[in-house]
């Protein structure tokens, strides 16, 4: 049985993951942090990782990247591997966060979706396979309140596919005001922003007479939340290191 801590868990995100634990008998949540600390699940809620006093294996964040000083000093000081799933972080917070890698296991994703990141391992192979006589067009949808865009998966999809690109490709995000014909390194990615859409991405490899796309749809933030449990589960034994999605995949075939 792996001990949670749940860092964010009065948000959105971290009731889902209280719903996503409750059906397993591998995990369970002892306790957690959050500014506002009702403790409305049947655990004690901290407002800070100064109080806690429960035997606790593993951090999993879902908060706000203003927890993180925190949390890392928590996850040293005891020697608790964390999964991050907060995104946001400042160059500056990204690189503590590497250099707390080097004294426990650090989990970070983008997005903790099984399915995404298959889809990217998937098309990192089609980018292989295809090379640069296939055009690739990247395609995001969420829903009317989401702020940013283009979507922090989105760009996650691109920077994994260019990473076996054979040549530097450019990420272009809007494509009217500039009358001129595609150039071959082009990436486009191109958001949809309306009503409750939880999240859609489609990888668009486009060819001479054929076209390949490679989609994937969020139904449930529940989705996410299992997830995040499977990667705490996953990391509960390492050792120090930098994990990913792409290493949780890897342990499943």
């Amino acid at each position: 049985m792996v001990n949670i801590l749940m860092s964010g868990v009065n948000g959105k995100m971290g009731q889902a993951i209280v719903e996503a634990v409750a059906g397993r008998d591998d995990a369970e949540i002892v306790c957690g942090v959050d500014t506002y600390c009702e403790a409305k699940n049947g655990f004690p809620v901290y407002a800070d990782f100064t109080d806690i006093k429960e035997k606790v294996d593993i951090i999993i964040d879902f908060s706000n990247p203003s927890a993180l000083s925190g949390l890392l000093n928590y996850s040293l000081s005891n020697g608790i591997p964390c999964v991050l799933c907060t995104t946001g972080y400042s160059e500056e917070q990204i690189e503590s966060i590497k250099k707390a890698s080097e004294r426990v296991a650090v989990f970070r994703s983008g997005n903790m979706s099984l399915g995404i990141n298959l889809l990217i391992e998937i098309s990192k192979m089609a980018a292989k396979v295809f090379g640069s006589e296939f055009d690739i067009e990247i395609v995001e949808k969420h829903h009317n309140r989401k702020i940013d865009a283009p979507s922090g998966t989105a760009l996650m999809i691109a920077d994994e596919i260019s990473e076996v690109m054979n040549n530097e490709p450019t990420y272009v995000y809007d494509r009217h005001s500039v009358r001129k014909k595609r150039d071959p390194k082009e990436v486009g990615i191109h958001s949809v922003r309306g009503g409750t859409i939880v999240g859609e991405h489609d990888v668009i490899f486009a060819g001479a007479n054929e076209v390949v796309t490679i989609s994937h749809q969020a139904q449930s933030r529940s989705l996410f939340a299992v997830g995040a449990v499977n990667a705490a589960v996953y990391l509960a034994d390492k050792g120090a290191g930098s994990y990913d999605m792409s290493d949780l995949l890897k342990s499943r075939y």
